[in-house]
């Protein structure tokens, strides 16, 4: 007999085990021996190593086996670094990664496990093992026998069962889903119970803690108010409010445990459409191509209400109805930053209100600079490289809606300051209960540490001492309460008084200048903005400067304006036409430049720019009209007059060095139809050389004789 192969009599197997043992012992061979014999164990969870202890047990006796292969116990390894983790795929197995590491190495003689789905649950995986295994020469062994990878039956034979282990698999995984899914669409199928819910033996019920369900009521109702998550993160850590959560995993299971709030339990809960009573199954779904290695939740996203398998209205207590879960929904939306529709970011206030007039579709809102601010609609470009639709700066629309929005609350002020006067007395009231409570709750926390400390034997000192040492800390956490609620009524005490009122009305009274105050923030302004405007829909007049602009304010009311826009050219505005008549009529007149300013501002007209017409504008226009032969040429120059601009560049200085002379009286100058017209002759222009040669120095008067012109100047 060969002297590596096992002795039946000490096999730990039942008989017919060792028979096949020994039927198959000859595979087991001495280079085989040379090496390590190696024993995996594995569990799929950490459920079945708590309680699948026999199968456990029944893993690690695989060493007897090897030491009845012929294995010498300080040549066997056991690796068990894998418990708890699930056989579907290599990622996350530290265990499974050192054996085929071993392998590879040419260190492993036999690879024992107590079934082939102990190794693997995937075929990649398997065939990956028994590919390795043939090639180094490695036995593999379970239950029935050893297995030669090498021989052609023997692999057949393993391919089979590795075939069969992910069939297996895969039919449980399919019971246990089609369970689960006919359970859900009865409404009964739950995990853990969410914030301010309970499990109980009929399924789920509010929270039986008043404070605990309180608080959950008090973030639905600040979202409604505040319309931001981080709005009302920032009200209950400043108030010093704690969310009560029953802790799901042990020790502390279903223990009632008060946690600061945090951004994303406020979001999971404004998100559950079971605070609205509606029971949903399918809310996340998978998505293998986003799963990345080594991340077991990987791949996981949230699917939309419409791909939901299961949604069951008012199968549960509720905290809100569905139609208020909808608007949470529309404003968590609005307060996102996807492109076009997210909150308003920079200083504009109409971000995601305004609707292109021409296809319907949302603009989005760009920067230049810290303040301005322009709307496009881009849609059709990006997407298809067709034409922008139309664009336009944000602050005329800006401007007109405000001004609306101001008119509009102007009748509600006096009930806007008595509603305001309530609310605040309403939310003292509210977080006064909730520190009361909170000290109630720490005195009965005081008073249970108590009499279990009276109740001790007092001969149990170490009990005792433990036990006094939580009444202390009990008695501590209630004056700490206590003197929270101290402050509390130190800074709200009492009612509103009369003067608090007045000024309440007064502020209520001149509702701009409330708006326009430095103390008003921009995220406020946004917030009484969406709450009263629903759409903006802009439309622009072609290529002109005029728009169309159509608010509809919540409630379904529309109310039709028209702004003006900046434009690129003169020749956009739709006036264009007009301007040009009436420059010609007032230039022919002899009006001046200014005058002419005063007329076009005073009859409604506005520059491209859309705003009101400067003397230097005004003399700009009607220079580029004048070369673009929209207005007649001034009447022609007599010998000795000179434009601005042909005098200074015969005399090589600037344009406005020649009006600083003509200001202080160093030349003769007249006005014709808005134009400066100079006077020098030959000896005039013979001077006015000699000045500019002229080297002035600081603190020195020019010589008369170079400033003083031959003819006076005109009056």
């Amino acid at each position: 007999m060969n002297a590596l192969e096992p002795r039946t009599q000490s096999h730990p197997l039942k008989e017919s085990t060792r028979v096949r043992a020994v039927s198959v012992s000859t595979k087991v061979q001495a280079r085989h021996g040379e090496r390590l014999a190696i024993v995996y164990v594995r569990q799929s969870s950490l459920r079945q190593v708590q309680e699948n202890i026999e199968s456990t047990q029944l893993q690690y006796r695989l060493v007897e086996r090897a030491e009845a292969l012929g294995w010498p116990k300080e040549r066997i390894v056991v690796i068990d670094d894998d418990l708890g983790q699930s056989g579907q795929s290599v990622v996350g197995r530290v265990g499974f990664q050192r054996l085929l590491a071993e392998v590879s190495l040419d260190h492993v003689g036999i690879v024992l496990g107590i079934e082939m789905s102990r190794l693997a649950r995937s075929c990649r995986d398997w065939h990956q093992l028994l590919e390795l295994c043939s090639v180094f020469g490695t036995l593999l062994g379970d239950a029935d026998g050893v297995y030669e990878p090498r021989d052609y039956n023997d692999r057949l034979l393993l391919g089979l069962k590795g075939t069969m282990s992910e069939a297996e698999l895969h039919v449980l995984q399919g019971r246990l889903d089609a369970g689960k899914r006919n359970k859900a669409r009865r409404g009964e199928y739950f995990n853990h119970a969410p914030i301010g819910y309970v499990r109980t033996r009929e399924g789920l019920a509010l929270e039986p803690d008043q404070q605990a369900r309180a608080v959950v009521q008090l973030i639905f109702d600040k979202f409604r108010e505040l319309g931001s998550s981080s709005a009302v993160l920032r009200y209950l850590r400043g108030n010093g409010i704690r969310v009560g959560v029953r802790d799901h995993r042990a020790p502390d299971y279903g223990d009632l445990i008060w946690r600061d709030a945090n951004r994303v339990t406020l979001l999971n809960m404004l998100h559950h459409p079971i605070y609205a009573g509606a029971y949903v199954y399918g809310r996340r779904e998978t998505d293998a191509r986003r799963r990345v290695a080594g991340k077991p939740g990987s791949g996981r996203r949230w699917a939309k209400p419409e791909d939901w398998e299961v949604l069951i209205h008012g199968a549960l207590p509720a905290y809100i109805t569905w139609e208020q879960w909808e608007q949470n929904q529309q404003k968590l939306r609005e307060n996102g930053s996807h492109y076009g529709c997210g909150a308003a970011r920079g200083r504009g206030l109409l971000a995601g209100r305004i609707f292109c007039g021409r296809c319907g579709r949302r603009m989005s809102i760009s920067y230049s600079g810290q303040t301005k601010a322009r709307f496009t609609c881009d849609a059709a470009r990006n997407q298809w490289g067709g034409p922008q639709c139309q664009a336009l700066a944000s602050h005329p629309v800006e401007t007109l809606v405000v001004k609306q929005l101001l008119r509009a609350l102007e009748p509600a002020s006096l009930d806007l300051s008595l509603q305001a006067a309530e609310n605040i007395e309403a939310e003292k009231q509210r977080l006064e209960q909730h520190h009361r409570q909170t000290v109630e709750r720490a005195a009965y926390q005081t008073d249970v540490a108590r009499r279990r400390y009276v109740a001790v034997d007092p001969e149990n000192r170490l009990v005792a001492a433990e036990l006094e040492r939580q009444w202390e800390a009990a008695m501590r956490s209630q004056r700490s309460c206590e003197e929270e609620f101290e402050r509390y009524q130190q800074r709200n005490s009492g009612k509103l008084t009369t003067q608090e009122r007045e000024q309440i009305k007064a502020l209520s009274g001149d509702i701009p200048r409330l708006w326009h105050a430095a103390t008003t923030s921009g995220v406020e302004r946004q917030l009484i903005l969406r709450t009263l405007v629903e759409r903006i829909q802009v439309t622009v007049q072609g290529t002109t400067d005029r728009v169309s602009v159509t608010i509809r304010w919540s409630g379904g009311f529309e109310s039709h304006h028209e702004i003006h826009r900046a434009v690129s050219s003169f020749q956009k505005l739709e006036a264009a036409d007009e301007i040009v008549k009436r420059l010609g009529e007032w230039l022919a007149a002899g009006h001046s430049y200014p005058a002419i300013t005063n007329l076009l501002n005073g009859e409604g007209f506005k520059s491209a720019r859309g705003k009101p017409f400067t003397v230097a504008s005004t003399a700009q226009l009607c220079k580029n009209l004048r070369r673009q032969k929209y207005l007649p040429e001034s009447q022609p120059l007599k010998p000795g007059q000179w434009r601005a601009t042909t005098l200074a560049q015969h005399l090589r200085i600037k344009p406005t060095t020649l009006n600083t002379w003509r200001l202080r009286g160093w030349i003769v100058a007249t006005q014709s139809q808005g134009r400066w017209v100079y006077t020098a002759d030959e000896r005039e222009l013979d001077r006015l050389k000699r000045l500019v040669a002229h080297a002035r120095k600081r603190l020195q008067q020019t010589p008369r004789s170079l400033t003083k012109p031959r003819t006076a100047k005109p009056k």
